[in-house]
């Protein structure tokens, strides 16, 4: 084992001394070269160019899309509408039966927090929703036609998922 030991370092040591001895040579020094003088600078020429006159083209508009999200109606009375900051494990409908005592009027917190939240299965803890007050809007009758058509037009994206939810949508819907 000693004699392993030994030839291991004895290489090592042969192998660190060739490898350290062959330094590369210093580069050449280069020649001392008369400067250049440096060059005058130009001020840079600029030419105004007027921008090209702009061609307004009409872009096609595309039927909404009725999976991605309902439209957004902004008849609501939000006098005196709370906020509620969501947190972990509720849901829209979870919400609504705290606050209404119905879990079918989740698309009223939709409607009120309008670009807060974009699907309806998806919100987050720290989202801060607008709970309006149902009787005003349930008394006033251009609240109430809002309500029924976003009510019936969240149905409608509900029945593929939950069948039975949508049904109870389109039954408060009418009830309006």
């Amino acid at each position: 084992m000693k004699n392993i030991i030994f030839c291991f370092v004895l290489f090592l040591g042969f192998f660190v001394f060739f490898a350290c001895g062959s330094a590369p040579p210093p580069p050449d020094p280069e020649p001392a070269s008369a400067p250049v003088p440096a060059p005058t600078p130009t001020p840079p020429t600029r030419i105004l160019v007027p921008p090209p006159p702009r061609r307004e083209t009409p872009k096609p508009q595309e039927p909404p899309k009725a999976s991605v999200s309902p439209s957004r109606t902004t008849d609501l009375i939000l006098n005196g509408a709370e906020t509620y900051t969501v947190v972990k494990g509720d849901t829209l409908s979870k919400i609504s039966r705290r606050k209404y005592k119905n879990s079918y009027y989740y698309p009223l917190i939709m409607m009120a927090s309008k670009g807060i939240v974009k699907n309806q299965d998806h919100i987050q803890p720290g989202m801060v929703l607008t709970i309006p007050k149902l009787q005003p809007n349930l008394n006033d009758a251009r609240a109430r036609a809002s309500m029924k058509k976003y009510f019936l037009e969240v149905a409608d994206i509900t029945s593929r998922k939950r069948p039975n939810d949508a049904a109870g949508l389109r039954r408060l819907a009418r009830s309006f």
